[in-house]
């Protein structure tokens, strides 16, 4: 049988203008599976971009793109969701006024068989699903490390409790990816500390992980590699100790902490 390739996630030469703005100029990356990959640069680097053109939010202009060794040069959001990518976003996205059980049960509607002849006439293959997601919504309720009671308003956790039921929603659609916009954005150390465990948890079971993150010292003590933009275009790729090493990055990013 043929083992899949290292390489997860491919992009080569990516490009993204938004009228005359060359927010992406060639920029070329490659995540490997199992890792834990990091995004950072300056406000205004192109970081979030390339986050929405690798989840389907934009389309490349020009360039490639790959999963799992099949091109999604031009892909939906739900495309690529069944395809094995799951996201979170920067403002948390919830549904507020939903339970954090059926917050996780959404997230698992990607992955469900059951048809709208199955929603209309809630037949017994229908019944046996639905019993089967609120199961994997509670366990991943617990893996994320929510335990409060599964029936608690989303708009009633705490703010760090909120990041973490975004990570389990995103969990339920099953991803090899999972992309993260600055998952310990508002957080203290002990959250941030506390979180980083758990990204390292997601990893160790067979999850690689994307991260986009401005707090430096988080990306440089989890991730596995490194990529750096700077105006559009990557100047930088490779393990955290090299990267904060590279002069480019260090005049671009990191100034003195390097």
């Amino acid at each position: 049988m043929t083992q899949p390739s290292e390489t997860l996630l491919e992009l080569s030469g990516v490009c993204k203008h938004f009228g005359g703005l060359a927010a992406l100029s060639a920029v070329s990356l490659h995540i490997k599976r199992g890792e834990i990959y990091g995004l950072i640069g300056p406000n205004g680097a192109g970081k979030t971009t390339l986050f929405n053109v690798i989840t389907g939010l934009y389309q490349l202009d020009e360039g490639t793109f790959s999963f799992d060794a099949n091109s999604y040069a031009c892909c939906k959001p739900h495309l690529l969701a069944q395809a094995g990518i799951a996201r979170t976003f920067q403002n948390i996205r919830l549904f507020a006024n939903m339970t954090a059980l059926e917050n996780v049960m959404v997230g698992r509607h990607v992955r469900t068989h059951s048809g709208i002849w199955g929603a209309l006439t809630h037949n017994r293959a229908t019944c046996a699903e639905e019993r089967a997601i609120a199961g994997r919504a509670h366990e991943l309720l617990r893996y994320v490390g929510i335990h409060r009671p599964s029936n608690t308003l989303a708009k009633n956790l705490s703010y760090g409790e909120q990041r973490r039921l975004e990570i389990a929603r995103a969990l339920a659609t099953e991803p090899k990816l999972l992309a993260l916009d600055e998952p310990v954005a508002g957080m203290n150390a002990t959250e941030t500390e506390s979180l980083k465990a758990l990204l390292q948890s997601i990893r160790n079971d067979g999850v690689t992980v994307l991260l986009i993150e401005h707090d430096v010292k988080l990306i440089m003590g989890l991730c596995d590699r490194v990529a750096v933009l700077d105006y559009g275009k990557k100047i930088a790729e490779g393990k955290p100790e090299d990267v904060r090493r590279d002069p480019a990055v260090i005049a671009a990013y990191l100034g003195g902490e390097a």
